[in-house]
């Protein structure tokens, strides 16, 4: 099993959410303590309650960022079908977490990411800092990066033998545009192959759109705490589906 944080720097995704979080916090520090000086009395509780709530949040947020994602996206890529891989593709790569795991665990494929590198997504994103981490790593010699949509991805029917994303396409506007992204990820996917799509909750819109063209995919599922983007009400969860061979 190969470790589950790749050698590199990897940001934050949303980078500016934890720190919303920890200064709601110390703001109701604050109200606690101007409470207390007020004599505020049992209603002083209020506010220390919704710093721990909010503090709470802010570190569960930077545990899914920093530790659970890459543990539970290991788990993921070790549990796929052994297979000669030949190909795969990560949708809205960043800096390359998932992508480079995936290279290590498929030393004969070609690795593509595609993204529009941008920084409100995740920190830092830029494709000089994915191919920095892929060199860390000794894989870059595998991995081409795209600029460009995951709506319109520029490549052929079946050009994959696995594609995954990993909390991107919620990032598009439009109910429209994750529909035309989930379903190019099927297009672009080859016969036998594995889609693996990890998101946040509007994830439930994406396997009646995978049926609409044809797949059989079952309702997503919750990955569990390790992803908690400050609680279980911003829980992330899984969407697996496999091409029927030809």
């Amino acid at each position: 099993m190969t470790d589950a944080r790749p050698a590199g720097s990897y940001g934050t995704d949303a980078p500016w959410v934890p720190w919303l979080w920890f200064g709601i916090a110390a703001l109701q520090l604050v109200f606690l303590v101007l409470g207390l000086a007020t004599g505020g009395g049992a209603f002083a509780v209020i506010p220390l309650v919704l710093a721990i709530v909010f503090a709470a949040g802010g570190g569960l947020y930077l545990h899914a960022t920093r530790r659970g994602k890459f543990a539970v996206w290991a788990e993921l890529l070790d549990g796929l079908p052994a297979s000669s891989r030949r190909a795969a593709l990560d949708l809205g790569c960043g800096r390359g977490a998932v992508l480079i795991a995936t290279a290590l665990r498929s030393p004969q494929a070609q690795l593509t990411g595609i993204d529009l590198w941008r920084s409100i997504d995740q920190s830092g994103n830029d494709p000089a800092t994915t191919h920095a981490n892929a060199e860390l790593n000794g894989v870059a010699d595998r991995i081409e990066l795209v600029t460009g949509d995951m709506t319109t991805p520029p490549f052929g029917d079946g050009a994959f033998d696995l594609v995954t994303a990993s909390l991107s396409i919620h990032n598009i506007p439009t109910a429209e545009g994750r529909t035309r992204a989930v379903q190019e990820a099927w297009r672009v996917l080859a016969p036998g192959g594995a889609l693996v799509i990890v998101d946040l909750p509007r994830i439930r819109e994406y396997a009646p759109a995978l049926r609409a063209v044809g797949a059989t995919v079952d309702d997503p599922v919750s990955l569990g705490w390790r992803m908690w983007w400050s609680g279980p009400w911003m829980r992330t969860l899984l969407l697996r589906a496999m091409k029927p061979a030809a």
